[in-house]
């Protein structure tokens, strides 16, 4: 009898002390132990290549020659700074990310809002809205490429020639406006998603009480259903943002930064400089540039989807 209470006794010390360890002083459970593994390995994910790219932006460093080394001090950043690409390549960046917010964003919010008053054969549509962001972009920029663009076999061409019309040579004659086209392609099923499903949760008492007051279609849509999209819209220009800030595979597939540098963002001249000219001190360079953009960005983003989602 005195051994099964020393045995009970035992276990009740031992559970005793395993809940205090994983208790904080406060009471609570100590979650610290089960999520520090993933915090260390995001920590080093993100700031290793951090820390390399700052590195090698202050020094000497070409792949085809190995004998150019050595500290380069501010060099890298005032060759760079000199250099008109790099204001041509914000400007691009920005048209580009901008363009592709006004079009994905607002045909996503008109597409969310026809999708809701309902039609036949609804369900079948929606899936093909949506599957387009189901689409590699290489895969993507291949087939509006080549199957679509293409000023001698593709179909705007064809249809062109149908209606008497010259075809138009896209990628040479308004390269910016294809690759901003193609990118606003893939990301208009994101943010029509994001958008439809907001104005699910809108409810039906409001647009109802909205008709009776006499609201048309065009009322109903700027007065109920955009401001009830607000948060949702704050939420897809915060994501796609950072998305479209690295828009690399569109560019390489279709135009290659050309003509000239008419659609070399900011993330195809780090390419360049980086394995076509090979200067990883030039590359890196920029790519703080770039690291310094994507948080200003984020950041203006950020304490704008914040004021949004305030209750």
């Amino acid at each position: 009898m005195n051994a099964s209470r020393a045995a009970i006794s035992a276990r009740s010390l031992l559970s005793g002390r395993v809940r205090a360890a994983l208790r904080g002083s406060g009471g609570a459970v100590g979650t610290l132990p089960l999520v520090a593994p993933s915090v260390v390995l995001l920590l080093v994910w993100s700031l290793v290549p951090l820390a390399m790219t700052l590195w090698f932006s202050f020094r000497r460093y070409n792949l085809l020659n190995p004998m150019i080394r050595g500290f380069a001090g501010w060099s890298n950043y005032r060759f760079l700074f000199g250099d008109p690409a790099l204001i041509s390549s914000l400007i691009v960046t920005v048209v580009l990310v901008g363009a592709v917010l006004i079009i994905s964003v607002g045909f996503g919010a008109v597409l969310a809002a026809v999708f809701e008053t309902g039609f036949p054969g609804r369900g079948i549509a929606r899936v093909l809205m949506v599957s387009p962001f189901f689409v590699m972009p290489t895969v993507s920029a291949l087939i509006w490429k080549n199957l679509l663009m293409n000023p001698v076999n593709g179909l705007f061409a064809w249809i062109a020639r149908g209606i008497g019309l010259q075809p138009l040579d896209w990628f040479s004659s308004v390269p910016l406006s294809s690759v901003i086209l193609i990118v606003a392609w893939e990301w208009l099923p994101f943010a029509f998603l994001i958008l439809m499903t907001s104005l699910q949760s809108l409810d039906e008492e409001i647009l109802e009480a909205a008709r009776l007051d006499g609201a048309g279609p065009i009322a109903l849509f700027h007065y109920v259903q955009i401001p009830h999209m607000a948060r949702a819209i704050s939420v897809v220009v915060m994501v796609e943002t950072i998305f479209l800030l690295g828009v690399f595979a569109e560019i390489y597939v279709t135009t290659t930064g050309g003509p000239g540098t008419a659609t070399t963002n900011l993330a195809f001249l780090i390419y360049q400089r980086a394995l076509l000219a090979f200067n990883v001190g030039s590359a890196s360079a920029a790519g703080v540039i770039a690291i310094i953009l994507a948080n200003i960005m984020a950041s203006f983003l950020v304490n704008t989807v914040a004021k949004r989602l305030d209750v």
